[in-house]
Order: structure tokens, then sequence, then C-alpha cells
């Protein structure tokens, strides 16, 4: 099946419809994306980083937990698939699709689905309507990125604190100076560096494309990253999805702060939901890099955060713990749509491997 989950476009599948082996698994998906190539002309991925993406359902065999649900992002031009970082995005599609493929049965007019998120092994309360049985997905919640409304879909987290890099501050510390630019390095579900985009040289409100066609400036925030990755426990990063990168400046259309983020070599036309989350966290710390740029709200648990075509507003509460700020509830609104359900046709493979599979997508 082929949804749309918040700003992002995904294939998902019921994890016992592809091959047990890893290798096998992953070789398949990116033959159904079409990748290796910047089109993915034969495949039916969307040529771009948000629109290659997979997520892998199944019953989870915990009993306080509904569904597990692997991420994986396929390489547009590499091929390559990862699985070293969640997507919040396909998450908001993914109790959705348990239900359609009666992975899961829940009666009423609403639902409320808990879902692991294998990639770091953190939970997630999906709550979303239902009409007879099935989940609703017209409404009339818009989202920045998205045309049109939908039906609302409330993401809750769960001890996302540290869950990738194994603490909320990976470094120990809330500011590093990693090649004499000051950064906060932070986990709280997503693995993301945030820098003021004025220390790089940059206003912080171009435009993707602007970004990305400034060789010289890209070079020195992949310097930055790689050695991020290894102050946060993630080690050699060069061929890897994380950490994010997100550049913060003051708001500029009634927002919090300003963000430009790359993910972690393409400018993302929005931000990541698991990365809205970490970001506004940092900012929220008390001499976070780029809190003192905040414009504070009516709700100081909420941070309205600025991107190339809207706001994203995350919600996240803090409690001073016995070694400092402790992560409470982290919570987000996206929206999420049914595509297509069908079977999709991946190009054989190169070399032939001991099964050859016709996915149900």
């Amino acid at each position: 099946m082929v949804m749309r989950g918040g700003t992002s476009k995904g294939a998902y599948f019921v994890a016992g419809e592809l091959p047990d082996d890893p290798d096998e698994r992953d070789s398949l998906l990116a033959r159904v994306m079409g990748s290796p190539d910047p089109r993915q002309i034969d495949g039916i991925g969307g040529a771009h980083p948000l629109t290659s993406k997979v997520a892998v359902v199944s019953r989870s065999a915990e009993p306080e937990i509904d569904v597990d649900y692997l991420f994986l992002q396929v390489g547009v031009d590499d091929g390559s698939v990862g699985d070293q970082q969640n997507c919040g995005n396909l998450l908001a599609g993914v109790g959705q699709f348990a239900m359609e493929r009666r992975l899961i049965e829940i009666a009423g007019d609403e639902a409320h689905v808990r879902i692991r998120m294998v990639n770091s092994d953190s939970v997630a309360t999906a709550t979303f309507p239902l009409d007879a049985g099935l989940p609703a997905y017209d409404g009339d919640t818009a989202i920045s990125g998205v045309p049109g409304t939908a039906a609302e879909v409330q993401l809750d987290f769960e001890a996302t604190a540290g869950s990738t890099c194994g603490a909320l501050l990976p470094t120990g510390a809330i500011a590093d100076v990693i090649d004499g630019i000051e950064a906060t390095c932070i986990d709280n579900g997503m693995p993301t560096v945030v820098l003021r985009a004025a220390a790089l040289g940059i206003a912080g409100d171009e435009s993707p494309a602007a970004l990305e066609a400034n060789e010289l400036f890209r070079r020195r925030l992949e310097n930055i990253r790689l050695r991020a990755g290894e102050l946060m426990n993630l080690g050699d990063v060069s061929t890897m999805t994380v950490p994010k990168m997100t550049l913060v400046s003051a708001p500029r259309a009634g927002g919090s702060i300003c963000t430009r983020t790359f993910i972690p070599h393409r400018c993302h036309d929005a931000i990541g939901v698991l990365g809205a989350v970490s970001v506004a966290t940092a900012l929220r710390l008390p001499g976070g890099v780029g809190s003192d740029l905040l414009e504070p709200g009516d709700d100081p648990d909420l941070v309205q955060i600025e991107h190339p075509t809207g706001t994203f507003a995350a919600r996240v509460e803090l409690a001073d713990g016995p070694a400092g700020p402790v992560v409470g509830r982290s919570g987000i609104v996206r929206t999420a749509r049914k595509l297509f359900d069908g079977l999709v046709f991946p190009k054989s493979p190169a070399f032939p491997t001991s099964a050859s599979h016709q996915g149900r997508a």
C-alpha cells in the first residue's frame, strides 16, 4: 500500500510478505523504488528522499503493544537501504495501515494504536478517527507542506530521549564547539545537530535550492556532521542518514524559530517529525544553541517551528531531574491518507537470489 504520512510518502508492507533475509529484503525494496537512479524511473519512488521510504509493519509480540514498525530509508541515487533512524511522518499512517491489513481490529469512533518503533525500540501512540471499523481519512486538519485537509492524527511519544544515541545529550554537554561552530547535539527520537545559521554565514531563510547550491557551505556542514556523529556515539556516519543538521535563526512568520534542515545532504522542504521534536527540545533547554532566538508563545511547551513550506508545531514537556532537564511527554499532530493499494512489480535482480518476489504494497 502506498500512503502519505505527514509530509512524506512511502510504501507500506506487512513484514511477512517480504523476504526474511535483510539483504534480500533490502535488494527487493531498492528495486521496488527504482534505485539507484536519480529519477527512480523504473520504480515507484518519487526521486526524493521524502518519497523513497518504506514502512514494514507486523503484529507485536509484546502484550501492551499493538504493532511493530520498522522504517527503512531507500537511497535515491545509490540504492542504499538504511535503518539507522525513525520516520515520524510515515509513523502517522502505520496504525491505519495495520487496520487496513487486519493486523488489528478496533471498534468505536476513535483508534488508539500503540506502536513500537523498531529502529529505536521506543513507543508512540497514534490516535485517529474511525468510520465503520476502518480508518477515516477525510477531515479538516491542515498541516504545512500538504495541500488541503485530512483527518487529524495525534502522535504521542514515550521515552524517546536517547533512543538512538543513548542519552538526550549524547556528548554530555548542552553545547559543544565543532570545527569552530557552537552546536547542540541532541537525541529526542532523532539524532540532530542544532546550529545558528549566522555562525555558518547563512541568513537562515534561504530556499532549499539555494542552500544546496552553496558547495562551500555544504562541505563545511558535512565536516561538522561527521565530527558530531563521532561525538554522539554514532561512529562513522559518512554513509548514514543521521545525524540531521538543523540551522536556526530568528522567526520571520510569527512562529517561535526559523529552521532549515539537512537530511543529511538534501535540504528538507519542511522538517521531519522526530527532528522537529528534537529541535524543539534543544531550543527549550537552558543554554541550548539557538534558545536565545526562540520567541516564546502563550504555551511554553509549544514550539512553532518555521520551515521552507510553513510551520510545524511540536509540544515538548520538560521537568527538572537530578542530573538536569528530563523530557516528559512529546506530541505532534499529523495527517495521513491511503493513496494506492495493489501489487508492485519490481525489476528482476541483476544477480538471481534464492527467491523472486512480487510484493503487495
